[in-house]
């Protein structure tokens, strides 16, 4: 029994900042791999940043330098730091995290940002 829970998303204009949040709770044993994805309306779900137990961090070409991504393993929870927003990153945020040797999804957090 895992639970992820994000939050932080809303309304932006162009060019601000939002801080999103995911934190799993249950019995977990170890979470390793971090994720965050997002789906725009009428196109596939993509990854946009990824964050290894090590800290090791990879970007979607569309996000790097605007967006991090870290971790923290004593409250496992993992953040996405979104500055210098475009209106092209509307789209809900998901979480996803292998906890326990599973795969594990957010609900989602929609995310808009106006022009």
């Amino acid at each position: 029994q895992v639970q992820l829970v994000e939050s932080g998303g809303g309304l932006v204009q162009a060019g601000g900042s939002l801080r999103l949040s995911c934190a799993a709770s249950g019995s977990i044993f170890s979470i390793n791999t971090m994720r965050w994805y997002r789906q725009a309306p009428g196109k596939q779900r993509e990854l946009v940043a990824t964050i290894t137990r090590g800290g090791s961090t990879v970007y979607a070409d569309s996000v790097k330098g605007r967006f991090t991504i870290s971790r923290d393993n004593a409250i496992n929870t993992v953040y996405l730091q979104m500055n210098s927003l475009k209106p092209e990153d509307t789209a809900v945020y998901y979480c996803k995290l292998v906890v326990n040797w599973s795969d594990y999804w957010g609900q989602g957090t929609q995310v808009t940002v106006s022009s």
